[in-house]
């Protein structure tokens, strides 16, 4: 496997963790407890975006 689908598989992995993060904070009756699943799955859709980026890194 290389370097580039490392990045992909991970970021596939923390989008997959993002939306079940969303999904709970829909189902959440706290307000508190969703604002804070809320902003934890875009803290990982954003990572998940650098993560999908191979960062410039040239495979070969």
């Amino acid at each position: 496997m290389s370097i580039a689908d490392e990045f992909g598989a991970r970021a596939q992995q923390m989008r997959q963790k993002a939306e079940q993060l969303e999904q709970a904070a829909e189902r959440a009756s706290d307000p508190a407890e969703r604002e804070r699943l809320k902003e934890k799955a875009r803290r990982l859709q954003e990572q998940s975006k650098m993560s999908g980026d191979s960062g410039g890194i040239d495979p070969m």
